[in-house]
């Protein structure tokens, strides 16, 4: 434990890279880094970056990071990677991705694979998030993957969602309206120089003013992020909005609602281990599991046999 408190008061690069190894691989000592990291919480604003493929998310976040580190904020960067489905790791990396941020001081990179997680998010981010946050970072910004669909559970992570399109993705906007157009804090049409700019903006205002929201009505911005073009606004946005949440209590609102959810998915986890190793220790079970494998049990009788027993043991 004082090892662990020093990793976290030196609060240098190389002390926060082995404290996420562990945490993404989920070694021993992790359950020890996660206790820790979670009575240190800090106040760093988290930013979802999410979008369909092609849309230039990287390059956002990369000009957003060279932005903010001018400006003295302490960054960190998490990168959600797809995964190679033959070694499970991340198919890009750091060393691809923001190469130009490699060198740029305050900002931390993390690559994460999805490990098979189709909502999009690495199934560790919420804890790689928990870590960044204890080392007091300012700002955590969280880069989804693009897999033909825009990611819902990045809310669960977020205080501010950033979603990103490029002229010409109409279609794909009637797709998303259901989904993460209903959770978006800001709307940004990147590529902006591309034809059908200005007619986006305007499918997208019309869906803003569709969906009825009162307290927060999305500010839709064109950017060009390649020339770094519309940043320096994407950025007020998202300060405006974080003092949106400060100030209508939706802030600590959502830290609470974080705590419960990460509460409950500890419970479930832990939950479901203990009865994999219960039926694995019990023969009857395992001829009850295997009997539902062949067809000759149902699962819904079975599953519910199982976890009475387990908690009336």
């Amino acid at each position: 434990m004082e090892k662990l408190t020093e990793y976290f008061d030196t609060k240098d690069d190389v002390s926060l890279g082995k404290l996420l190894k562990e945490v993404e691989n989920q070694t021993p000592i992790s359950f020890e880094i996660l206790k820790h990291s979670s009575m240190r919480k800090g106040k760093a604003h988290i930013v979802g970056i999410t979008g369909p493929p092609g849309s230039g998310k990287s390059t956002l976040v990369s000009k957003l990071c060279k932005q903010l580190a001018a400006k003295n904020f302490d960054i960190g960067v998490v990168c959600i990677d797809p995964t190679s489905p033959f070694t499970q790791g991340a198919l890009l990396g750091d060393r691809i991705r923001m190469q130009e941020l490699a060198k740029t001081p305050n900002v931390f990179i993390k690559s994460l694979a999805t490990r098979g997680n189709l909502g999009g998010l690495a199934a560790s981010t919420a804890d790689i998030v928990q870590v960044l946050d204890a080392y007091e970072k300012d700002i955590i910004l969280i880069e989804t993957v693009g897999v033909g669909q825009v990611e819902l559970d990045v809310l669960g992570v977020a205080d501010t969602v950033v979603l990103v399109n490029v002229p010409g993705l109409g279609d794909t906007l009637q797709t998303l309206k259901a989904g993460i157009m209903e959770i978006a804090n800001l709307y940004v049409i990147n590529q902006a120089d591309r034809p059908g700019a200005n007619e986006s903006v305007k499918d997208l205002n019309m869906m803003v003013r569709e969906s009825g929201k009162t307290d927060w009505k999305p500010p839709i911005l064109k950017t060009m992020a390649t020339k770094e073009e519309g940043i320096e606004d994407l950025i007020d946005q998202i300060f405006q909005h974080k003092n949106h949440l400060e100030i209508s209590g939706i802030w600590k609102e959502k830290r609470q609602i974080r705590n419960i959810d990460r509460l409950n998915s500890m419970i479930q986890s832990l939950l479901s281990s203990k009865v994999e190793e219960y039926i694995k220790k019990e023969v009857v079970w395992q001829r009850k599991v295997q009997e539902v494998r062949e067809g000759k049990a149902d699962p819904f009788t079975v599953s519910h046999e199982i976890v009475n027993s387990l908690v009336n043991k």
